[in-house]
């Protein structure tokens, strides 16, 4: 799959509003190839570590949760984080989070697959589609099947979108320049809580990708941080053996703990 073999030199651009140093990059990431784009949600002005692999399109996974979501609350389908979501169906999988009844809160933080394989149903191919095309999210191609576009697999050819693609739709999102109420908004920045520290509050979603053989291979983190009275929408990806979205996550909360805004 494209994103298992992508090699090369890495560069750093900077802003004047967010600086990452070339060594704060350097000890995040390691020896794991990957990027980071974080774009100040006011200005627009827009910080890539590692370019080249930025704009490289790729399976969004479980970061897909996001625009699920918001589609079932713009819908109706959902009204709450804490309302009644995901009836565990006793079927008993690898994630023990997922073998219990779940509210839309803990089914979003957990990751679970089944509940929102479940929503995307109710929404359906059509509505889903319209929604799609509407937020211009990636190459818009949910052409696999209605419940599993987002995510990869052996000979499935997903829905793609760069990691550039993800920090300007989360600016977005961020900045209410989105088809959704703000009512749904609030809610779903509610549900992407993940820590709040005496310097700034870190919102996002993590997701996992594997290869045709079933190894991890892929990790994103995106979301967002508020500090210092702005914000900073971002997207990080992390690619190679056994990566996963905790990888990316671990990466992004490097770095901003570094720039003083977590």
């Amino acid at each position: 799959m494209l994103f298992c073999g992508i090699l090369g030199a890495m560069l750093l651009i900077s802003c004047r509003t967010f600086q990452i140093s070339e060594l704060t990059a350097k000890e995040a990431f390691g020896d794991r190839t990957g990027a980071l784009v974080v774009i100040e949600c006011l200005s627009g002005r827009t910080t890539t570590c590692h370019p080249d692999v930025a704009k490289i399109p790729l399976p969004p996974c479980s970061t897909f949760k996001i625009v699920n979501a918001l589609v079932g609350l713009e819908t109706g389908i959902l009204t709450s984080p804490d309302e009644q979501f995901y009836r565990w169906d006793g079927v008993e999988r690898s994630i023990p989070a997922w073998n219990r009844d779940l509210n839309l809160q803990e089914a979003f933080q957990a990751s679970c697959v089944p509940a929102f394989q479940s929503l995307v149903r109710q929404i359906g191919p059509e509505r889903m589609q319209h929604w799609i095309d509407r937020i211009d999210y990636g190459n818009r191609d949910t052409s696999a099947g209605i419940d599993v576009f987002w995510l990869p697999s052996k000979g499935r050819e997903t829905i793609l979108i760069s990691p550039t693609q993800q920090a300007q739709l989360m600016r977005r999102i961020v900045a209410g320049e989105v088809p959704f109420s703000d009512t749904s908004l609030a809610t779903l920045k509610k549900m992407m809580f993940i820590k709040k520290s005496g310097r700034g509050v870190l919102y996002g979603k993590t997701g996992s990708g594997t290869d045709d053989e079933g190894t991890y291979v892929l990790g994103w983190f995106i979301g967002y941080v508020e500090s210092n009275g702005k914000s900073y929408a971002f997207a990080c990806v992390a690619l190679g053996k056994n990566i996963m979205g905790k990888n990316a996550r671990a990466i992004v909360e490097n770095i901003l703990e570094k720039q003083g805004l977590l």
